[in-house]
């Protein structure tokens, strides 16, 4: 079970670091920008379904 917790720390950490670098290189390049926010966006997605199978899963014990 701590695998799977560590792994949804990861992903809204990556979430984070993502927006921080959309936010600084939206006026600088912004192709490079969306690229960031489309990382954010699959990675809270990411987040949010690894903790729907980590409580189903911990449901089912």
């Amino acid at each position: 079970m701590k695998h799977y917790i560590i792994s949804e720390i990861i992903y809204w950490v990556i979430a984070v670091i993502s927006i921080f670098s959309f936010f600084e290189n939206w006026g600088i390049n912004n192709n490079k920008a969306y690229l960031f926010l489309g990382f954010s966006i699959l990675s809270v997605f990411m987040a949010l379904f690894r903790r729907y199978f980590r409580k189903k899963y911990s449901n089912k014990n």
